[in-house]
């Protein structure tokens, strides 16, 4: 039987002419997928509010589903505010709580979206709302499911978001690989932050993943996040670094079968991809959910 892969596509947002955002990539993501016919495709269900509640204030979830937030406020989120994007926010979490229930159940588990790692407890910022990996861990260490969990940030913007939440907090492991110069500018502190410079190549790239992934182990998490945004490739807008396919391929590669060999649960969110033509970040998308499949279908 197929593994269930949660989107939010049946919640289109509508952005501004020239907005940064790649709103197109989630769609053209899916039908490749869809047309591979690895994956069930499932819409993904809505998180509640109080499941929500778990990792954000309440003030600023209440605010934000009622459309009551500050201009200031929608502006750090970059997103207009409508009834639309309220459902696909709360859709991005139902599909990360989905993908990570069934990674305990399973071994693994994916969603077709998240890796929101900008939005902290109060506040969301850079295309960011609810932090859905922080969301799906504060479930399930609320319902008893786990108690120990890591999260591996490959995304080349900093998991800001997700550090601040778990600051100070002793059995969630955050881990980012990102680049220095880039967004955001103001960074917290992970457990374990690597910041590198402008240009890192897959060789570099790849000698800091082997050097951090045993002290992840050595944490003993009962569960791994995977923010995996491809917005490391060499032609992202937003990037700064320049990793190829190939280099993107193996670091997944390698944190996959880290994860497949040590026995932890696995859980795939999509993360970043700005690039120019946005073909390249689906490109590469679509290339981390086939090495998925592949590591723990085999």
């Amino acid at each position: 039987m197929a593994k269930a892969l949660f989107y939010t596509g049946q919640y289109s947002i509508s952005l501004p002419e020239g907005h940064k955002f790649p709103h197109q990539k989630y769609a053209m993501v899916r039908g490749f997928l869809a047309e591979e016919g690895s994956f069930e495709l499932k819409p993904a269900p809505l998180a509640k509010q109080n499941v929500i509640e778990l990792a954000h204030h309440p003030d600023y979830v209440s605010q934000f589903l009622s459309g009551a937030l500050p201009a200031s406020a929608i502006r750090r989120i970059g997103f207009p505010w409508s009834e639309m994007l309220v459902k696909r926010s709360l859709a991005s979490v139902g599909g990360t709580l989905s993908a990570a229930v069934a990674a305990l159940d399973t071994g693994w588990g994916v969603t077709l979206g998240g890796g929101t790692h900008h939005a902290l407890h109060g506040e969301g910022a850079g295309f960011c709302v609810f932090n859905d990996i922080a969301v799906a861990i504060q479930y399930l260490r609320s319902v008893g499911r786990i108690r120990r969990a890591a999260v591996i940030d490959l995304d080349v913007h900093q998991g800001d978001g997700t550090a601040e939440i778990f600051s100070g907090e002793p059995d969630v492991f955050t881990l980012s690989i990102h680049c220095r110069s880039n967004f955001p500018f103001r960074k917290q502190r992970s457990t374990v932050d690597i910041d590198l410079p402008d240009k890192v190549a897959d060789e570099e790239y790849l000698r800091w993943v082997d050097q951090i992934l045993p002290e992840v182990l050595a944490f003993q998490p009962e569960i791994i996040f995977y923010q995996s945004g491809v917005d490391a490739l060499y032609s992202d807008a937003l990037g700064h670094l320049s990793l190829t396919h190939a280099g993107l391929e193996e670091r997944d590669r390698r944190v996959m079968q880290t994860a497949r060999a040590s026995g932890i649960p696995l859980v795939l969110t999509l993360g970043g991809g700005y690039s120019k033509p946005i073909e390249l970040s689906v490109q590469a998308h679509v290339n981390t959910y086939r090495m998925m499949h592949k590591a723990f279908s085999s």
